[in-house]
């Protein structure tokens, strides 16, 4: 859990935080869960416990884990429509609404969560159009405060779940809602049982999870549970919590409730990625996320994140469920949407993503892609490229440059060749233009007999001849929208 601000944790002489109470679970359960680092017991003593089952995960690049693994079975919530409308850009008309999850439906996400109908007329007449889309895919959800008010609104509009939330957290009951767990748990019974009448799914989840009392979240889960909520949900709300925490909450819950756990991650210190993985690795079912990982402050776990991590865990499981060729117009909807630029090194799409520079790298890819590309490009119909224009290029990338633009020469004149590359790098940048003329013209120099190998003085009067046109201004670059360098020589693909 995460320690309150200015207050110190004190540890008794078995490394668990003397404020800390242990807690005994019912080894009756389905699931039987134990910590790993000693903050919890979740097991009781009493019980003989047999080791674990071992299963690997399916990626080329995964580990060994027990039983509680779903890294090969989990389900998106995508709340870009939720979480999402609280990035400090955000202004969705309906119009964007409607066109984001349509693209989120055959994208093929489980879940989309939308904003409460409670927050506005207009919230609640989206909420009503997009319900009646007939998404083929996609579930649609509307998250909702614990309240019956909320509650009536929700099942009104058509939904086909609930998604309901209080604080727990001592500074969220003090300081928001000023309500005890008494009162909560309660309150939570009252809008559960009426939400299953309706027929339709009902999430309930903490807020503030990490830094509520570890025996409050374990009592009022357990509660709902029992009494039939299709999943629990875990909160990290202001992003403190690190990968071990969560490992630690989310399998003493596994051992507590039979339903799906749900897992919510702010990234206030960039964790959201590594705290989602760490919770399916622990038990939970279902990751919320939103397109570019926008939201309250910094936001949360980013959909384009999450494939990316879980890509290397199951790659088949992933590609049987998405259709992620579709990740960079998502990205790009929403983007223009709230007025943002997709960074430079977001995720599978930012335009460095499978970009290589230093000629070592260069020379490894063209062997072989995955010398330094733990994801394929191919899967998400991206193309890797190799950066040649500068003072790091190599050799080799310039040969598979050459072949590219079908010229004939031998390794010695590429190697001449790359030479004055780096030369004229070293003042600035080349362009992919500026690099394919230097490489006709040397081709050219070499096949009328104007040029020879190490000629450096007749290769500089051969271009400043034909390239009169050069000068000292950076090239290359462009005032692009993402930023992104001009031209790039793209592996595999011959220029026009």
């Amino acid at each position: 859990m995460c320690p309150p601000p200015d207050q110190p944790i004190v540890a008794n002489g078995n490394g668990v935080a003397a404020d800390e109470e242990m807690v005994a679970i019912d080894t009756t359960t389905p699931h039987i869960s134990s910590s790993t680092n000693g903050h919890v017991n979740a097991v009781n003593e009493t019980t003989t416990q047999q080791p674990p089952a071992v299963k690997s995960h399916k990626g080329v690049y995964g580990r060994a884990s027990d039983f509680l693994s779903n890294t090969s079975n989990w389900k998106i919530i995508e709340s870009t429509l939720r979480e999402g409308e609280q990035f400090a850009n955000a202004f969705f008309t309906l119009e964007t609404k409607i066109k984001i999850a349509k693209m989120l439906d055959e994208f093929g996400v489980e879940y989309i969560e939308l904003t409460s109908p409670a927050a506005s007329p207009e919230s609640k007449a989206h909420c009503e159009a997009i319900c009646k889309l007939g998404l083929k895919r996609t579930k649609i959800l509307t998250h909702i405060r614990c309240h019956m008010d909320d509650a009536r609104l929700a099942v009104e509009t058509g939904v086909d779940g609930v998604d309901v939330v209080i604080g727990t957290s001592s500074f969220l009951r003090e300081h928001s809602h000023g309500k005890d767990m008494t009162w909560i748990t309660k309150k939570a019974i009252e809008v559960i049982e009426f939400v299953k009448s309706k027929g339709i799914e009902i999430r309930f989840s903490s807020e503030d999870s990490f830094r509520s009392e570890l025996v409050d979240l374990l009592s009022i889960y357990r509660t709902v549970d029992k009494i039939g909520v299709n999943r629990v949900g875990v909160a990290d709300t202001v992003g403190c919590a690190d990968a071990r925490q969560v490992y630690d909450l989310v399998r003493t819950l596994r051992g507590v409730v039979s339903c799906d756990i749900e897992t919510h991650f702010h990234n206030d210190t960039g964790c959201a990625i590594a705290n989602a993985y760490s919770a399916l690795e622990a038990g939970a079912t279902h990751v919320d996320t939103s397109i570019l990982g926008i939201g309250e402050r910094n936001g949360i776990t980013p959909l384009g994140g999450l494939i990316a991590r879980m890509m290397v865990a199951d790659p088949d499981y992933v590609k049987s469920k998405y259709n992620l060729s579709m990740l960079r117009e998502l990205e790009n909807v929403v983007a223009e949407a709230v007025e943002i630029q997709v960074p430079f090194n977001n995720y599978i799409t930012g335009f460095c993503a499978f970009t290589h520079k230093a000629g070592i790298h260069a020379k490894a890819i063209l062997a072989n892609p995955s010398t330094y590309e733990i994801l394929n490009p191919a899967d998400f119909g991206m193309t890797r490229y190799v950066s040649i224009g500068h003072r790091l290029t190599g050799w080799n990338a310039v040969k598979s440059r050459v072949e590219q633009l079908n010229l004939s020469m031998t390794d010695e004149q590429i190697k001449d060749a790359t030479a004055k590359i780096k030369e004229l790098a070293d003042i600035k940048t080349q362009s992919m233009e500026d690099v394919d003329m230097i490489l006709r013209i040397y081709h050219t120099g070499i096949k009328t007999g104007d040029l020879k190998v190490g000629q450096s003085a007749v290769l500089d009067k051969l271009l400043e001849q034909h390239m009169p046109s050069r000068d000292s201004s950076p090239s290359g670059r462009s005032n692009g929208t993402n930023g992104t360098p001009a031209k790039r020589a793209r592996i595999g693909e011959p220029s026009a």
